[in-house]
């Protein structure tokens, strides 16, 4: 590979960076391979050559489908697209608070909206968090919100028809959230707020002896297991140290982003926006644009979505965020 520049620090210098293409190998590599010997994804050898005249790497082993390409065992495995827009396309949402749509995006690389739309949910799936830093411990916050149209805006017979009394949350997804104060946010899609769904998840992430905050509807699912403190939000929003500003703050986060960048989202994809806005939280200030876009290059190794799997086409085991 020909000699590489010292990596961009802006966007700017990473425009300019990611148009060479041995620039980009060598940025994914080095967070592909940190031990700076290449392995082949297919039988784990780490006796492979660089052909350079074509920029992939050749397994001495006998097997098919020795040469591989850095792109292979990544989001990018099969796009036709070069490096040269994926990783600018990655650093825009690395930097950009409030992400970007997919019609931003195909103004900006001078792809199709239907492969920018491609582009983001692959990047997304890169930014999906397994639960790899043990549970949730100290003080959490745990609440749920709803995810969905706006009464205002809706037909006034559809409004009838799912207005309820109390919260309008018919037709609405449920996302559960669970914050360590100062630290982490995990949160995912449920099928509803019952005890039975609500409590297991609660357990797997939040150690026991933990001290949970939450509002007056965590009686439908408190447990012994934790010292449970409540607010009444038809009393007081805050009592002491007892509230859930915390995640009001990542749901009102999550809310501006959904519908003021992307407007509308199908609830079939809804938890792949969740995990990009529980990303860009964990990964806020003072943590830097360059430093989150190489955590999040990082994580694109090990991952792939298809089409078919992002439509429907086939069936899909979603990646479970817990």
């Amino acid at each position: 590979m020909s000699e590489v520049h010292s990596e961009p620090k802006t966007l700017t210098e990473a425009g300019v960076y990611f148009q060479d293409a041995d620039n980009c190998i060598a940025y994914l590599a080095a967070r592909r391979w940190p031990n700076s010997v290449p392995a082949c994804p297919r039988c784990g050898s780490k006796n492979v050559g660089f052909i350079a005249s074509r920029r992939v790497w050749q397994c001495k082993a006998r097997h098919p489908l020795a040469q591989f390409s850095i792109k292979v065992g990544t989001i990018f495995e099969d796009s036709p697209l070069g490096l040269d827009k994926w990783l600018p396309a990655m650093w825009m949402i690395a930097s950009n608070r409030n992400g970007i749509s997919s019609w931003e995006l195909h103004r900006a690389l001078g792809v199709t909206q239907k492969t920018a739309w491609f582009m983001l949910h692959r990047i997304r799936l890169a930014m999906q968090d397994e639960l790899t830093g043990g549970s949730l411990s100290g003080e959490v916050e745990v609440d749920e919100t709803y995810i969905g149209g706006k009464a205002r805006n809706m037909h006034q017979d559809r409004k009838r028809r799912y207005q309820k009394e109390g919260r309008n949350t018919d037709g609405k997804a449920v996302v559960l959230g669970m914050l360590e104060r100062g630290k982490t946010v995990r949160a995912t899609v449920v099928p509803d707020r019952t005890t039975a769904v609500m409590q297991p998840i609660i357990g797997a992430n939040v150690e026991p002896g933990t001290h949970i905050y939450s509002d007056e509807h965590g009686n439908h699912w408190r447990m012994d297991e934790y010292t449970h403190s409540m607010v009444n939000h038809l009393v007081a929003y805050v009592d002491g140290n007892v509230h859930t500003n915390g995640m009001e703050n990542f749901w009102s986060l999550l809310k501006r982003t959904i519908g003021g960048t992307y407007v509308s989202v199908e609830p079939f994809h809804l938890f792949r926006y969740v995990d990009e806005q529980a990303f860009r939280f964990n990964n806020r200030l003072p943590v830097g644009d360059a430093e989150r876009f190489s955590y999040r290059v990082g994580k694109a190794v090990g991952r792939r979505l298809t089409y078919a799997e992002l439509t429907g086409k086939v069936d899909q085991k979603q990646a479970e965020v817990f």
